[in-house]
């Protein structure tokens, strides 16, 4: 298993050299970082498929409404570190592979579609639900799209990550269980919120894309 600033620095290059000297991105990577340290052994594969199912379980909850929100938000922030799990295991024991990114990429989006469903069932409305999810995929697409121009840094490291993602979505669904009364205006807020930051993502995405495309 690679140490700690050896993964960093190999998760950088996996991620078309994306910064990691954030206080959150650095944080939420040494976390994942030190908890596949004892699991080295287990197929990453194991961890990006029992993410999904988590993310995907935090829905029941959701839709029980009340206390049963608070569950819903640890599962969704439970489904976040599993997810940068897989990817601290493939990495940092050297197991990494192309296929594995493509698919990790893909559960992380199939995970966002969940948690805009459980917010949706927790009060949210629905077009507010969608739009949050939207602009959970847009950054990356972007991304995506800038990579298949040939662009090779992945643009500057925006407001709404995925650790920022699974965090509002996470505290929102908390949150909305702690104050059961008023869940609904919690969680549309917690949306609007995240809505918002994915917006001013898709701006700071697209002014520093563009000129890495002019150049």
């Amino acid at each position: 298993m690679l140490g700690r600033e050896e993964y960093l620095a190999a998760w950088s290059r996996w991620h078309g050299d994306a910064r990691t000297d954030t206080t959150l991105v650095r944080g939420w990577l040494s976390v994942a970082h030190a908890l596949a340290r004892p699991l080295a052994g287990l197929p990453p594969a194991l961890a990006t498929a029992v993410g999904l199912l988590v993310a995907a379980a935090a829905v029941v909850p959701a839709t029980a409404g009340g206390a049963w929100l608070i569950l819903s938000g640890v599962l969704v922030g439970l489904s976040g570190l599993l997810d940068s799990l897989d990817g601290a295991l493939a990495i940092g024991t050297g197991r990494a592979t192309r296929r594995g990114f493509v698919l990790d990429s893909v559960v992380d989006r199939l995970s966002e579609v969940a948690f805009a469903v459980a917010l949706w069932v927790a009060g949210a409305p629905g077009w507010l639900a969608v739009a949050y999810g939207a602009l959970c995929w847009l950054p990356d697409y972007l991304r995506a799209r800038a990579g298949q121009a040939g662009v090779r840094e992945t643009g500057t490291l925006s407001v709404w990550e995925r650790p920022s993602r699974v965090l509002m979505t996470a505290f929102t669904l908390g949150g909305a269980g702690v104050l059961a009364g008023s869940a609904a205006l919690v969680v549309t807020t917690g949306a609007a919120v995240g809505a918002v930051l994915g917006a001013v993502a898709v701006v700071q995405l697209a002014l520093s894309l563009r000129r890495a495309l002019s150049d």
